[in-house]
């Protein structure tokens, strides 16, 4: 599946998401909450100030995996150091697509907690909403508008969107549509979105910049996460998706700049290490029942490149690591799928050398023979050269030889063997 006809088609969910909610959920239990979206937050480099808005509102775009008769949003304060003021929040389906925040007529409903729609985030914590009666097939595109009204520093991001999202002054949370005095790239202090249905649970996807999107076309929603949500609307299967990847996130170690280096500008964004975050951004979705894992490329590599030489790891610390992701989430009863590790030859960030291969070489043979995962997702296999293992296909390659670009996207989708999630 390599051409844009194929990706889009992929994408759209084959119509499904034009179907009604109960349709496009495939409710077969009781009603429950389950995860439709996320996005993980982090704090943000120290030497840079924060970007700081006043009177302003973050009009954000989040693509449902999952639909539901109900939503409701979890906003974060968790890098703050001070209380998040929220003055209004709104929700909306979107009018259009790509960049449109623009919001379909009728759809609009003003977002409460406990009651109240302005309340304050202590710093540290989130805050999730109250029901927002809303119905939403999967694949919608819901409109998220938070009016900040005091002075207040962004600290809490996602910092790779892949998707554009727009500011715009004043107190316009239930405008139709507005404009914008600047765009972002990433997620602000939104960091999950789940809805009420009968579905069967939700995935989560817990990986780096491949799994978060890494290079692929902006406004698009052709992460492999967002494709395989796609397919699971295609075959009818009411599994939601929760896609917690972060670009440059590791396994083992938090973002550790040396000092002086050009990575101390944007190593923050790297997140805290898998294990670190794992009961935040695994354990806490709603409804999480499954659990997908494509960590260890930036162990490899970033060790003398954007982190101390001191940092490097054997393929015997990955295994570990990955041994307590599936213990960790074995104990809350979620089944944990290993991911095998893309290949890197010749790639532009300098992670290749012939240590890093056959390390990678070593953990995707455990992935792959030692039965310790519910069950595999063979994405190297899915994406490399034939004529050379150690590289992504020419078809499948973004560009720096290390992150698939939207065709590679859907190769990886389609690689994951959807009877995993039809298995009581």
């Amino acid at each position: 599946m390599s051409t844009r006809r194929e990706i889009l088609a992929l994408a759209s969910g084959a119509a499904v998401a034009g179907a009604t909610p109960a349709a496009a959920a495939g409710r077969t239990g009781r009603p429950g909450w389950f995860g439709t979206w996320a996005a993980a937050p982090t704090t943000i480099p120290s030497v840079t100030p924060p970007l700081t808005l006043t009177d302003q509102t973050v009009r954000q775009v989040a693509h449902l995996s999952l639909g539901g008769d109900q939503l409701r949003l979890r906003l974060t304060n968790e890098f703050g150091t001070t209380p998040l003021r929220l003055g209004a929040v709104r929700v909306a389906i979107r009018e259009g697509a790509g960049a449109s925040t623009d919001t379909r007529a009728g759809t609009d409903r003003r977002v409460t907690f406990g009651g109240r729609g302005s309340v304050r985030v202590p710093a540290g914590s989130a805050f999730v909403s109250d029901p927002i009666a809303l119905p939403v097939p999967g694949g919608t595109d819901l409109v998220v508008s938070i009016h900040l009204p005091g002075r207040t520093p962004v600290t809490t991001v996602a910092g790779f969107a892949f998707q554009e999202n727009v500011i715009a002054a004043g107190d316009v949370t239930a405008a139709r549509r507005v404009t914008p005095t600047s765009t972002i790239t990433q997620y602000l202090f939104l960091s999950g979105i789940s809805v009420r249905t009968g579905g069967g649970g939700t995935v989560v996807t817990l990986g780096d910049s491949i799994t978060n999107g890494a290079d692929t076309e902006t406004n698009a929603n052709h992460r492999w996460p967002d494709l395989l949500a796609a397919r699971f609307r295609a075959a009818r299967i009411s599994v939601g998706v929760a896609n917690v990847g972060i670009s440059g996130n590791r396994l083992l170690h938090d973002p550790d700049p040396p000092a002086g280096s050009a990575a101390e500008s944007f190593a923050a964004w790297f997140g805290q290490s898998a294990l670190r975050r794992f009961d935040r951004d695994v354990l806490a979705q709603p409804g999480a029942a499954h659990l997908a894992v494509l960590l260890g490329v930036n162990d490899l590599g970033h060790p003398g490149t954007v982190a101390p030489p001191g940092e490097v790891v054997s393929a015997e610390d990955l295994i570990g690591g990955h041994r307590q992701l599936i213990a960790r989430a074995r104990q809350h009863r979620i089944r944990v799928y290993g991911a095998t590790v893309l290949p890197f030859k010749g790639d532009t960030l300098g992670f290749h050398t012939p240590e890093n291969a056959a390390k990678r070489a070593a953990l995707n043979h455990w992935i792959r023979t030692s039965g310790e995962y519910d069950a595999v997702f063979d994405f190297d296999r899915a994406v490399r050269d034939p004529a050379d293992p150690e590289r992504l296909a020419t078809a499948y390659d973004s560009g720096d030889h290390l992150h698939p670009n939207d065709a590679g996207m859907a190769a990886m989708a389609a690689a994951v063997p959807l009877r995993v999630f039809r298995t009581p």
